[in-house]
């Protein structure tokens, strides 16, 4: 809270030290949204670049970190935005973007306390990126359910498989039902977290298995 006060008063320092403390969980989730390397570096670098304009009016009603990947977010969408009308494809705003909802009900602080799933699913009949559109739904709900201070782990299902050895996505359209033209990207799991355990230290982390632009 101290970095984010003294970045928001104009100290370049401190905010050179939130970028360094953020920089990779930002990059994570931009490549989720944006799929390719080079595009995730693009909307990290604006989504930076939007916190360092917005933090003098940063009123912190959410935590930084929230405010942070909402801003990821939103500068991801933009870019696809850019992309798909140079490609002359749908915008996002479209009802045709081939997203679909795989299960209607209630909403995330109801799915939490009844540990619900939700899963992300598009109709690659209707668009070549659905993909891409799908990990923007469940980026979306990942910062909605840690607004609400809700527990969320989003759960890859496409191209994997089950245990009994059927593929995740036939295990959930037969757990929830959804249309046998749409296809599963990945899966949230909400419900309130059991207990809020701490952080772990910069010392605990293993850091060398860490890489970015090379591998």
């Amino acid at each position: 809270e101290e970095l984010v006060r003294m970045a928001a008063g104009g100290d370049e320092d401190a905010f050179a030290e939130l970028v360094r403390l953020y920089e990779n969980k930002v990059y994570q989730l931009a490549l989720r949204m944006c799929s390719r390397p080079e595009d995730a570096v693009d909307v990290a670098q604006e989504a930076f670049l939007s916190a360092w304009r917005g933090l003098p009016t940063f009123r912190g009603e959410a935590g930084f970190a929230t405010w942070l990947y909402r801003l990821t977010s939103n500068a991801a969408i933009d870019h696809l935005r850019r992309t798909r009308r140079q490609r002359g494809e749908l915008s996002l705003d479209g009802d045709e973007t081939g997203l679909d909802a795989a299960e209607a009900g209630p909403g995330p602080q109801e799915a939490a306390e009844q540990g619900e799933l939700r899963a992300a699913v598009g109709d690659e009949e209707k668009t070549d990126v659905w993909t891409e559109d799908c990990s923007i739904v469940m980026a979306n709900m990942h910062l909605m359910a840690d607004s609400l201070g809700i527990g969320s782990c989003w759960i890859q299902g496409r191209l994997r498989k089950a245990s009994d050895g059927r593929t995740t996505e036939e295990y959930l359209r037969e757990l929830l039902g959804y249309p046998e033209h749409l296809k599963l990207e990945a899966v949230l799991s909400l419900g309130m977290p059991k207990d809020h355990p701490k952080a772990h230290t910069e010392e605990e982390l293993l850091l060398e298995k860490i890489h970015q632009e090379h591998f």
